[in-house]
């Protein structure tokens, strides 16, 4: 785990109801209309053209520490980096609006650079403020920290995929996870995200969320500084953090050597924290959309057995006490 890099996570919630503009400006569409799969990969296929096609093959290793190969890439993904190269993948979470691609952030970017423009950048702040286009637009966009891995070798994917998002109070960008933390019973209707590489889609299913501080100094659990786990301790060291400050006890089993997802947002501007869902990949025999083939915990297990049994016994109870006579 890099514990030296600098990570700039600003958070910015609006009460503004208005619709994607950036992405209507590109598409000629409603300024309200929502970004899908449909209508972005119509517009990189519309923008396709022999310069768009030269930025597909573009030097990765001048910005990375690895050359992603387009063999083997998904047909979107293809379409996408037409107008990013930066894309890194597609999330999506059912009843929520967060079904979007999602970048991976440049990292240091120097002043005048002839991809991202004449301003210098630190890490984790370039697309705070563009949209997918790198063009300026107040919501930004969803990207992956600079330092994370989500390649087509699983065995080099990070250990914890971190995707940053603006709180946007029309449920627009991440705002519509906060449907999660006053609502259990949204929690068991959506327990599952879809996550797409740009080679492969994967499940994952939501362990925790949480509300924990953005600002170094308030806390020692840097959920933003730790994308890798060197050792099972430090492992143990954010499962412990994400567990104690859940807002609900999923019982979801997490294991040291599963892949995690973060997907990080603003939760209060005068405290400067953060809301966090932190889901893990789905095991071998684990079936989207299917609770009851996820493994859980032996105390959770325990604990819904005993519920169940107190409540067959109150049930039984109610049963005979209404069938003696009066």
């Amino acid at each position: 785990m890099n514990k030296n890099a600098k990570i700039i996570t600003a958070c910015i919630s609006c009460a503004a109801a208005v619709g994607l503009g950036a992405f209507a400006l590109y598409l000629k569409k409603d300024r309200n209309s929502v970004p899908t799969i449909e209508n972005t990969t119509q517009a990189a296929t519309e923008a396709s053209s022999e310069a768009d096609a030269e930025k597909l093959s573009v030097d990765w290793a001048d910005k990375y520490d690895y050359t992603p190969s387009l063999n083997g890439t998904t047909e979107r993904t293809r379409s996408l980096m037409r107008l990013n190269k930066d894309i890194m993948g597609w999330v999506k979470i059912d009843g929520t609006q967060v079904d979007y691609p999602f970048l991976r952030d440049p990292g240091e970017v120097a002043a005048n650079d002839p991809y991202y423009g004449p301003d210098a950048w630190g890490p984790n702040a370039f697309y705070l403020a563009k949209d997918i286009f790198r063009q300026d637009y107040e919501r930004g966009t969803y990207f992956a920290d600079y330092r994370n891995r989500f390649d087509g070798d699983e065995s080099q994917q990070s250990d914890n995929l971190i995707i940053y998002g603006h709180n946007w109070y029309d449920g627009t960008m991440m705002g519509s996870l906060r449907k999660y933390r006053p609502d259990p019973e949204f929690y068991e209707q959506h327990p599952f995200i879809e996550l797409s590489s740009n080679y492969k889609t994967y499940d994952y299913v939501i362990f925790s969320y949480l509300i924990t501080s953005g600002s170094y100094d308030a806390t020692d659990f840097h959920y933003w500084n730790m994308e890798d786990f060197d050792t099972e301790e430090e492992f143990k060291f954010y499962i412990d953090n994400c567990h104690g400050g859940q807002l609900l006890d999923t019982g979801v089993d997490v294991k040291y050597g599963d892949k995690l997802l973060t997907l990080s947002t603003c939760y209060a501007d005068y405290d400067n924290s953060r809301f966090i869902v932190v889901a893990r990949r789905l095991r071998e025999g684990e079936v989207a959309g299917d609770m009851t083939t996820i493994q859980h915990t032996e105390e959770y297990n325990k604990r819904k057995k005993e519920e169940a049994e107190k409540a067959s016994k109150e049930e039984a109870e109610k049963a005979a006490n209404e069938e003696k006579p009066q």
